[in-house]
């Protein structure tokens, strides 16, 4: 049908081939036609400018011996010869090569071979993307990324340091005041240093990723929480469950974080000197995109609506700052088995 149109608007082959030239000028992209035997019939203007060379020197000469042989290249001797003319046509086919005139340059050729219904000669059509700027910029934008990367271990290894100083100096001066009540703020402090300390350290490695596997982080998290904040003559242990999921390394940050004030919560306000078997239990639960995070002790239990602590502390505020930064809801549960404090995505919270 197309053809048919085609014959009938332009019957003369004068006409057709001046409408084809002016196709083949009003192309963007550098473009070549080249007969059955590499020669070339036509070029775009922007195949002139774009390699700096002119018509008298190009048409009708043989591809390869185009300036001085500047064109005869082992990757493109390749797609002519053997790739276009078994699969018809090539798209995006890269080749790097030198030319005197204008550089190295990375292309990116795109080949097709016409047909014709009478005769046995065929046309190659050779279309030429130059991407060198391309690449030059997607390697300097890898290279920034590597040297982001270096710092980015840089400044984590210093904030591990850092807070590991400030959390030892936390000690030190809690060992050394009289009042009772400045200690137990000191030692709130030391043991709030250590629990960020503890999140930046299990985050680290994982930042690049993207996404951190929950159940293994929140693990290790409650595991380093152990360690630094039950001592060997205290009862009590911290476990993990759920079907865990994947999240984000910044929501995986708020999250470790609400779950280290939480257990810090219960060792300090669930259990006492008489408590045997004491256990906080991390659940970690994921539907679609929606979350459910439940740390519940079973420690001695409190009013309903407020955590094991004062419901004015400061980890009441921590925790329901970093729930709102989720689009999370909390809600506490208490009675003589407990406490269970749940933060909720809100999808998941209204089912």
């Amino acid at each position: 049908m197309f053809r048919n149109m085609f014959r009938r608007q332009f019957p003369k082959v004068q006409d057709a081939w001046i409408l084809a030239h002016a196709i083949v000028d009003t192309v963007r992209e550098p473009l070549i036609v080249l007969d059955q035997d590499l020669r070339v019939v036509a070029a775009s203007r922007s195949f002139y400018l774009t390699f700096k060379v002119d018509a008298d020197d190009t048409q009708g000469k043989l591809l390869y011996d185009l300036g001085d042989g500047q064109w005869d290249i082992p990757k493109l001797r390749l797609l002519l010869g053997e790739i276009v003319p078994e699969q018809g046509a090539m798209e995006n086919y890269e080749v790097e090569h030198d030319f005197p005139s204008i550089g190295r340059r990375t292309m990116l050729l795109n080949a097709r071979k016409v047909f014709y219904e009478k005769g046995s000669h065929s046309t190659i059509l050779l279309g030429i993307e130059d991407i060198t700027e391309k690449r030059i910029l997607e390697n300097e934008k890898d290279d920034l990324i590597r040297q982001k990367q270096v710092l980015l271990e840089e400044l984590e290894h210093r904030v591990a340091n850092s807070l590991q100083i400030i959390a030892s100096i936390i000690m030190l001066k809690a060992r050394a005041v009289e009042s009772e009540e400045t200690r137990r703020h000191l030692q709130d402090a030391h043991n709030r240093v250590i629990s960020v300390a503890a999140v930046q350290k299990h985050l680290h490695g994982s930042v690049t990723k993207g996404s951190i596997e929950m159940g293994p982080y929140l693990a290790t998290l409650c595991s380093a929480l152990a360690q630094s904040m039950i001592s060997d003559n205290r009862p009590i242990s911290i476990k993990v469950s759920g079907n865990g999921g994947v999240s984000t390394s910044r929501s995986a940050e708020s999250i470790g974080l609400i779950v280290t004030e939480l257990v810090i919560n219960s060792l300090k306000h669930a259990f006492d000197e008489t408590t045997k078997d004491g256990v906080i239990t991390v659940t970690y639960d994921v539907s679609g995109t929606d979350w459910r995070l439940a740390v519940t002790d079973n420690g001695s239990g409190k009013p309903d609506g407020v955590f094991a602590q004062p419901k004015t502390g400061l980890g009441t505020g921590v925790v329901k700052a970093l729930a709102k930064q989720l689009d999370a809801q909390v809600v506490t549960s208490s009675d003589a088995s407990g406490t269970r404090v749940s933060v909720t995505h809100a999808t998941f919270a209204a089912a």
